[in-house]
């Protein structure tokens, strides 16, 4: 892994996971298009992120078909690269939760839970024709038996007990929410870093290697450097790589 770890690549995901070794991986980590895009809703005084309560861009506009194929396909190239006591963490909603779900265990891995993010302050339904979306899901995947969960250190996240799969965090605003030269927000999916840092605390160690084939706008990267984990980020989107590396420095 010498010369391509603690770096972004900038290019088509699964291509590049098929050029990295095999099965030296601890932790695939990311947050993938959900096929969710359906028009942007312009919001003038919102300051976390203007247009974007339906996400509307291209790389998240899918057929079903196309859907499923693009996971599939990401899915394989990302286990390829698995350790096989390794972890497969999937940010995602119920646009594309089911697709997720399926393409894993069509590979034969574990399911070991579907968390819960329940979101403090989440965007209202502007049409009033849906309830308010509150929650987005992580879901937990191993690829075989002996994957790591410190289970131990979770419990410092509910008062020394054992910690359950709902988990409240805010949506990025203000000073964590990274801001584009519109003053908008960068990246209309930013991930909260503590959310992400709590994921990476619980399925690895230090001086594990984490993938992540989205990178977006760093946060897993981010979360990684914090936690003194290896990482690796991959993005086909040039403007995110920027973002991303921008964040890193």
């Amino acid at each position: 892994m010498k010369g391509i770890i603690n770096k972004n690549h900038e290019g088509d995901c699964i291509e590049i996971m098929n050029n990295m070794p095999k099965g030296k991986v601890h932790l695939i980590l990311t947050d993938p298009p959900y096929n969710a895009s359906n028009g942007g809703v312009n919001l003038p005084n919102n300051k976390t992120g203007g247009a974007y309560y339906k996400v509307n861009e291209k790389w998240d506009k899918f057929s079903y078909e196309g859907y499923m194929d693009f996971t599939k396909k990401w899915v394989e190239a990302a286990d390829r690269i698995l350790a096989p006591n390794g972890s497969f963490m999937v940010c995602g909603s119920l646009h594309n939760m089911g697709e997720v779900i399926v393409a894993l265990k069509d590979k034969g891995y574990k399911f070991i839970n579907l968390i819960t993010w329940r979101k403090t302050n989440p965007m209202p339904s502007i049409t009033r024709r849906t309830l308010t979306h509150s929650t987005e899901f992580i879901a937990w995947f191993a690829k075989g038996k002996g994957w790591k969960f410190n289970y131990d250190d979770m419990k410092k996240y509910n008062q020394g007990k054992q910690l359950k799969d709902v988990w409240e965090f805010a949506v990025c605003q203000g000073a964590e929410r990274i801001k584009g030269k519109n003053g908008r927000a960068a990246h209309p999916t930013q991930k909260p870093l503590e959310l992400f840092k709590r994921l990476v605390e619980m399925a690895t160690d230090e001086g594990d290697i984490i993938v992540d084939p989205f990178i977006g706008s760093g946060t897993t990267a981010i979360a990684a450097m914090q936690l003194k984990r290896d990482w690796i980020g991959i993005e086909n989107n040039k403007e995110y790589i920027d973002l991303a590396n921008k964040r890193i420095k």
